[in-house]
């Protein structure tokens, strides 16, 4: 179902809407009818007091409850009689008798013995009051003798009235949840569809995106998590668009890359199958020499893949850091003095072992130094160094040359694949183009930073024409 969160987040809602409609029905109904047995309990002894003074006046007048039943007849107290609206005493109405069986009063009066002679229920009569109950009543006295005990008690929600009040209550407390819950239900639908409408926005550009279209972005409307995943779904969109433009322009690099050497290859062996060139060491030379440039491409590309995605296995140990420049610079100085560049180790006496693989290492170094000799004309030099800043935790190699340098808008991409400087050099004298890429995912795999610089600072603070590479590796615990 296309909107199923809404509707589960609208179930969730009205369950809750309805449990708690259920919960404050049962708390309110039972309050209310506590309340009003608390309300007739204490009015009847209120309207009890009041009738006390009458019966008084009748034990007084009669001088016994004799016929007393007649005068608390439930049907003249309670104004239930034909035409009568309450009670009558000597002519007299006594207060508050409809009242009375509104609140379903129960009345009983006993005599100074605690004999109930007079029961308004009818049910109790002839049987004793306990002393707790003749202490907890309403005493009747004449001249000052206690000739009586009258009670009044609620028998709860049995009349008319009370029921018909309960009723009223139940029937208000119903009406106000159906209301209430139907307000509540449009409301939560109103935030639920606010909440649920970036999730279907998001929902729908992965599908585009899912499709092939990667330019598909989502907009951030907010910055709570909904703005935070809309954020990451950006990002994500983003990296997914960089990641197929890189894979785009690595194929289109790697056929560009190979068709020249291939296109080479295939020209002297089509010229020597036609008799064109003759097949000789030379033009035998010229073949091994292509196919030596493809194969340390492929190679080239091969470990560079591998150290992209993390699975370039590395034999980690302490490395005397010395000695790996001092290697790196023997393996580099027959190409040096072949093209008369001066090629030097300048590294500090003290420097702390590093904590990597030897010969990935010197690889860094060889590519660095290769690509700095390619660029430093005769009579040029080229420095590799390394120093352990204070307080610091790696150790920078740098290889400086006093080439010309690279211009700043191609210093940002030096360590893209396939990247060249000059785009007027060829594959023999430029490189392949890999070099520097492989560098730095060597070096990222050692846990390093690497960077460059051009031109060169100098410790007075100028700057010399030329370029400046280092690479940060991790010292050995």
């Amino acid at each position: 179902m296309r909107n199923s969160l809404i509707y589960k987040l609208m179930g969730a809602f009205l369950l809750v809407v309805v449990i708690s409609s259920l919960v404050i029905s049962v708390l309110l109904v039972n309050s209310t009818r506590n309340a009003f047995a608390r309300f007739s309990n204490r009015s009847g002894q209120l309207l009890a007091t009041r009738m006390a003074e009458r019966l008084s006046e009748y034990y007084a007048f009669t001088g016994s409850w004799e016929g007393v039943g007649d005068f608390l007849s439930l049907e003249q107290w309670a104004g239930t009689t034909s035409g009568q609206s309450g009670m009558m005493q000597m002519g007299r109405m006594v207060p508050g008798s409809g009242m009375i069986a509104a609140m379903n009063l129960r009345l009983t009066l006993a005599d100074q013995d605690g004999t109930i002679v007079a029961d308004s229920n009818s049910q109790g009569l002839g049987s004793r009051l306990s002393r707790r109950e003749q202490n907890a009543g309403i005493p009747i006295q004449v001249n000052g003798s206690r000739v009586g005990t009258l009670q009044a008690v609620s028998e709860g929600f049995g009349s008319l009235v009370a029921r018909e009040f309960l009723a009223s209550i139940n029937s208000a407390l119903v009406k106000s949840m159906l209301v209430a819950g139907v307000i509540s239900l449009f409301l939560g639908f109103l935030l639920f569809n606010q909440i649920t409408a970036p999730l279907r926005a998001m929902q729908k550009a992965a599908e585009r995106i899912a499709d092939g279209d990667l330019q598909t972005r989502v907009n951030v409307k907010s910055s709570d998590e909904l703005g935070d995943l809309a954020v990451s779904f950006n990002n994500m969109a983003e990296n997914l668009a960089s990641a197929e433009d890189q894979r785009r322009q690595l194929a289109a690099d790697v056929a560009h890359e190979l068709r020249t050497p291939l296109a080479a290859i295939q020209a002297t062996l089509e010229g020597m199958q036609d008799g064109v060139l003759p097949t000789d060491q030379e033009q035998i030379g010229s073949l091994v020499s292509e196919t030596a440039l493809l194969n340390r491409m492929v190679e080239d590309l091969r470990l560079l893949s591998l150290a992209e995605a993390g699975r370039l296995e590395l034999d980690l140990q302490p490395v005397v850091t010395g000695e790996l420049l001092f290697k790196a610079v023997g393996l580099m100085q027959p190409v040096a003095q072949q093209q008369g560049v001066n090629l030097v180790a300048n590294p500090p006496g003290s420097l702390p072992m590093v904590l990597g693989d030897a010969d990935r290492l010197i690889q860094v170094l060889n590519n660095l130094i290769a690509n700095s000799l390619r660029y430093t004309p005769a009579s040029g030099t080229v420095t590799v160094t390394a120093e352990f800043p204070a307080a610091g935790r790696m150790v920078a190699f740098s290889v400086t040359d006093t080439g010309a340098g690279i211009d700043p808008r191609d210093l940002p991409h030096v360590f893209d694949r396939f990247y060249r400087a000059d785009k007027s050099r060829s594959r023999g004298s430029g490189g392949s183009g890999l070099g520097l890429a492989i560098v730095r995912q060597l070096v990222e795999s050692h846990g390093g930073t690497v960077a460059a610089v051009s031109p060169v600072p100098t410790p007075e603070g100028r700057s010399v024409p030329g370029t400046r590479i280092t690479f940060s590796i991790p010292v050995s615990a």
